[in-house]
This record gives structure tokens, sequence and C-alpha cells, in this order.
């Protein structure tokens, strides 16, 4: 098991009602909704390799102590996020709760760096040690804005100053870890480029409508559980359609 130094970075979908109590098709429909912005967040994550999906989140890794193209590479997937789910509201075919919510969907990031064991199992990666939970207990925190980049001491040492000048100071009570100090960035003071605009298109509607349902179909079938793994939703009374 080799032990090296490794940045770690989660990106976390939230903003779906947390509690829902609605029949399995709306629960289908943002099953697949996560699961498409997901891979938009994954193929923008350049040199960062994917440790694993994790629910409504992705948890990355970059091996090694220098990573000056940190903040990019937080730009570059929050771009391809709010790209994707914007194409999502315009080519919008469905009034279900779960495609109708997502507009109000949000992308926040918890960074950290120390030292990871990786572990090979068959063709994954299997990371482990102190720093790996830490990244994950800062998922649970106290910053007051709902998109963000919450980070350690280590990560925000190596920004840029003029986005540390832009950084809160935030100390926490990690369960497990105990008092660390941490720093966020609220993104909507970040400067973005925004999306290219996305003009309507009745072919590309149809066809994300068509795709939308053959791809939610084992979980409106109930062959598999929708959402059943996502923090950020906590479903409860699901009903079959």
């Amino acid at each position: 098991m080799a032990i090296e130094k490794a940045l770690l970075l989660i990106a976390d979908i939230g903003g779906y009602t947390r509690f829902m109590s609605h029949h399995r098709f709306s629960l289908a429909h943002a099953q697949e909704t996560v699961a498409q912005l997901l891979e938009a967040v994954i193929d923008a994550s350049g040199p960062l390799k994917l440790a694993k999906l994790e629910g409504d989140a992705a948890f990355f890794y970059a091996v090694g102590e220098d990573f000056p193209a940190f903040a990019q590479q937080v730009s570059n997937i929050r771009r391809a996020f709010l790209s994707r789910r914007e194409r999502f509201v315009v080519d919008r075919m469905c009034k279900c709760d779960g495609c109708m919510q997502v507009g109000a969907l949000t992308l926040k990031f918890v960074a950290h760096a120390g030292e990871v064991a990786f572990q090979r199992v068959k063709h994954l990666t299997e990371l482990a040690g102190v720093d790996v939970i830490l990244v994950h207990r800062m998922l649970k925190n106290d910053v007051p804005v709902s998109e963000y980049v919450l980070m350690t001491d280590v990560v925000h040492q190596r920004l840029a100053p003029e986005l540390r000048q832009l950084t809160c100071g935030l100390e926490h009570e990690f369960e497990g870890v105990g008092r660390t100090a941490t720093h966020y960035l609220d993104l909507n003071t970040f400067a973005l480029a925004p999306p290219e605009p996305l003009g309507p298109s009745l072919p590309r509607k149809l066809w994300a409508k068509l795709m939308m349902e053959l791809r939610s179909l084992k979980y409106v079938l109930g062959l598999k559980q929708p959402c059943e793994d996502f923090r950020n939703v906590e479903v409860v009374d699901v009903q079959k359609p």
C-alpha cells in the first residue's frame, strides 16, 4: 500500500428538496439529472483523477504537492456544471418535481491536501487515511453560503494572493478530527465566464426527453432504488408511478 502526498477534492451537487415524498417517476428523473451533471463535472476535471462517485458527489485526487492550477480546475468544473444545468432547463419538457427543480441545483467543493494511502483493488484505486476522512467530514460544515469552495490551510496557502483576499476564515470542529482551521470562497463572488447561450431546438429537446426516459427506466420500473445513495436528499414514502 503506497502512501503519497495528494490534493483531495470533492464536488458535491445539492439543491433538491431534502425530504422528497414523490412518486418514483420524479425521483428517477432526479437520479438521472444528477448523473448527467456529474458526467459534465468529470469531463471538465482535467488532470484531476476520479477516485469514486459517491451518490450526488464526485471525489477527485491529484498526486503531488504542486497544484498551482487548483482554482482554474474548480472554475472549469463549475462552468461545465452550469452549462449542463442550463441545457436541462432550456430542453425541459417534463413537469415532474425532479425536472422542475433543476434550475435550483448547486455545486459546492471541499478541498484538502495531505498523505493518502493508495490501494489497488482490481481496476479500482482505493484511497484511505486520516486526510481522506477529513475531506469527507468537511462536507458537513457551517459555511453560510450555498455555493463555495471550503479548503484547509494547506490548500488556502497555495491560492494566488488575489483569490486569498476573497476568502473568509472559519474554524470547524470536525467529528473524529477536532478543531480545524478552514477558509471558504463564495463562488458567487468568483469571476466566471458565463456558459455559451443555448438556443431552443425541438429535435434536441425530443432527443433529450427520449434519453432521459430510457436511462431512468430501471428506476421507474423499480429495478433500482432512485436517489438511495444521495447525501443531499432523504427519500421517504416513495410511491410507484
